[in-house]
């Protein structure tokens, strides 16, 4: 069977094995029991299940159920009667009710409390249910699918959760690879949100060095982390080519590279480092002030001790820079001993 899997970028083998379950699963009612790190897209493949199911055309009902909080989640999934509670002051319809034929996405479901997990099994078993303060049983065709990032069946031997919730929500696993298992699909990827990020410049391209590097990093945070962070690019990269420079310390050190030791810009400058501040002999503190007076006494110099204009040049306001000048006892003639 063919489906749409539009909305999930990749090609990796153990992808492709995502989507041979979801093949045969998305035409059938089955209850399906989604799980994965956090940012591996649970609720896109969620998406391709309905999609691809008969329910296509009913509604996809999310519920995130470690976002709302406990006392009112019940209400939010079987909805209430009037006077049900304090402020109750008309009958509401829950998710399952709202979600009448088409798909209930019950997401993060680890956070579900014992007392909702009964009621969840209940309706998995019985498929009917009972709004808060109501004693009527309401009948309601909906597919049920489940998703989290903890190991429910840890969970279980914990007694966190119901044993018996979870083998009806498990009736189909699908598990969800992190992205640092999917190879190059972390390149595909960042080519993809570069493209959907890429207002400002449309030539920006990933440079060689780059992309290994990308792929080298573990990506904790997923496919969310590396869209978070092409957007950044983005923003930040001034040139055409996102290059080794461009990258973070953690992606640096993950392909082996001393954050002191990256490459210099094109235009060769080169930040103060590590081993300067070691040939110098100085402490963290005594560099950046041997720094901060340089910088000071030249934006000084060059602009004849004009105070208004040397704070312009330097970006602070001229309080400040006489502030640091009497802190730092800097005057006209002022030397700079850098024999260290």
């Amino acid at each position: 069977m063919s489906i749409d899997t539009s909305e999930i970028i990749g090609q990796s083998i153990v992808l492709e094995e995502v989507f041979k379950v979801l093949a045969k699963v998305a035409p059938t009612d089955t209850t399906v029991l989604i799980s994965g790190e956090s940012g591996t897209g649970k609720e896109l493949l969620v998406r391709a299940l309905h999609k691809n199911s008969h329910r296509w055309d009913k509604p996809l009902v999310p519920v995130n159920c470690g976002a709302i909080p406990k006392e009112l989640l019940e209400s939010e999934l079987f909805g209430h009667e009037k006077g049900a509670f304090t402020h109750a002051l008309r009958s509401r319809a829950g998710r399952f009710e709202l979600a009448e034929g088409g798909t209930l996405f019950l997401d993060e479901i680890g956070e579900l409390d014992m007392s909702l997990q009964v009621k969840i099994l209940r309706f998995l078993q019985e498929k009917e249910f009972e709004r808060v303060g109501g004693s009527k049983s309401i009948k309601s065709d909906v597919r049920v699918v489940a998703a989290t990032n903890r190991n429910l069946e840890e969970e279980v031997r914990c007694g966190g959760f119901r044993e018996d919730l979870f083998y009806r929500l498990n009736v189909i696993p699908i598990v969800l690879p992190p992205l640092r298992r999917r190879g190059d699909d972390i390149l595909i990827l960042a080519e993809h949100f570069l493209n959907k990020y890429n207002r400002r410049n449309n030539s920006l391209k990933l440079a060689s060095e780059a992309r290994k590097l990308l792929l080298n990093y573990s990506w904790p945070g997923n496919v969310r982390e590396l869209e978070n962070f092409m957007e950044r690019m983005c923003i930040l990269c001034d040139n055409n080519r996102i290059t080794a420079q461009d990258l973070p310390e953690k992606v640096l050190l993950a392909g082996g590279i001393e954050p002191q030791l990256r490459p210099a810009h094109n235009d060769g400058f080169h930040w103060p480092g590590l081993k300067d501040m070691q040939e110098k002999g100085m402490d963290l503190k005594a560099f950046l002030d041997r720094i901060e007076d340089q910088l000071l006494l030249e934006a000084l110099d060059s602009s004849d001790w004009v105070k208004n204009q040397a704070a312009e040049i330097l970006g602070i306001k001229r309080t400040t820079l006489i502030e640091k000048l009497k802190k730092k006892d800097i005057s006209p003639g002022s030397i700079i001993n850098d024999d260290n």
